[in-house]
């Protein structure tokens, strides 16, 4: 049975019924309890409020070290435990990005396949919160480049308790990356445990005109761009990948099959993002099909500003979204 909860509720409720279905999930980092009494409201946004009480000794705040907690989430995953551990924003990556990269990402491949790590690494990113240039970045692309690393963007309460699930589970390391703007969106989520599979987009609105793919936050952005399209009679078909690494690229090929024409929508700086990885894929694998150049709407290369009308024109919105979506349409060779 369905019920409308938040975003933010909906990775508690994953939580919750992973911790109870599994003693060895863990939970870890800074402030995930957020005080050990009757007020433990559960980390910078709240998400892991609840759980301290729920399950005690499993819920760990840690010392206001990355390298340290998040090299400890990593070696308990060695050693038989599944822990979440909470990078509370990605921005912070730097500080235990070896542990991350060059070891947790390697330990399969450098131990014959017998190595397993399942440890999931929970981190806010975007922007849209005046969070200033060291808050608010989308740096998800880095972590899909580093082999070995599984890499999940939700983008609405129903894909994030389904994939957080889906993450504890995994026996791999994984990434799940929570948009900071979406905690308190609501939308329709099961109260019964639920997995989706890695590497499975979700056609989010079918059409014959064009294709765009938005990652995270940007779906929603996409959705909104979408019903403007329908009323000049243009019809989106709205592709989320879900998962960064894998990624469905036989999902993407198949719409641009179908429509010719692609827009890809990411939140991430320009250089090296989604945006250019998918649009190579689609030119090399779907060249055939495109019947206009693609376009790709994503911020310009520079930090996230923190003046508020500066930062409101940084991210990629509907009418950018709505302007590449016709330029594509009515692009005449």
């Amino acid at each position: 049975m369905a019920r409308t909860i938040s975003y933010r509720e909906a990775i508690n409720e994953a939580l919750t019924q992973e911790m109870e279905r599994d003693e060895s999930v863990i939970v870890m980092g800074e402030d995930n309890a957020g005080g050990a009494g009757d007020d433990a409201w559960g980390g910078v946004v709240g998400v892991t409020k609840g759980l301290f009480h729920k399950f005690p000794g499993r819920v760990l705040d840690t010392p206001i070290s990355e390298s340290a907690f998040v090299g400890a989430a990593i070696g308990a995953a060695t050693r038989g435990q599944r822990p979440v551990a909470e990078l509370v924003f990605i921005d912070f990556m730097g500080v235990c990005f070896d542990q991350i990269f060059n070891q947790a990402a390697k330990f399969r491949y450098m131990f014959g396949g017998n190595a397993r790590t399942p440890v999931v690494i929970r981190t806010m990113y975007g922007a849209g919160l005046r969070a200033a240039a060291q808050h608010s970045q989308c740096l998800y692309p880095i972590f899909t480049h580093i082999p070995g690393l599984k890499v999940v963007v939700p983008s609405n309460p129903y894909e994030a308790k389904g994939l957080l699930i889906q993450a504890i589970r995994d026996d791999d390391p994984v990434i799940f990356c929570e948009h900071k703007a979406l905690y308190d969106t609501s939308g329709d989520v099961p109260e019964d445990s639920y997995a989706i599979p890695f590497g499975e987009a979700n056609v989010v609105r079918d059409g014959g005109d064009v294709t765009i793919v938005a990652i995270g936050r940007m779906v929603a952005v996409a959705e909104e761009a979408a019903k403007e399209l329908a009323a000049s009679e243009i019809e989106a078909e709205i592709i989320d990948p879900r998962t960064t690494s894998p990624l469905d690229t036989e999902t993407i090929l198949e719409s641009v099959g179908n429509t010719g024409r692609l827009v890809v929508v990411d939140e991430a700086s320009p250089r090296c993002n989604l945006a250019t990885d998918i649009s190579a894929l689609v030119a090399k694998e779907g060249f055939g099909s495109l019947r206009a150049p693609i376009e790709m709407v994503t911020p310009p290369h520079t930090p996230v500003p923190f003046s508020d009308a500066l930062e409101d024109l940084y991210i990629p919105d509907a009418q950018k979204v709505l302007n590449a979506a016709k330029a594509v349409v009515e692009y005449r060779r």
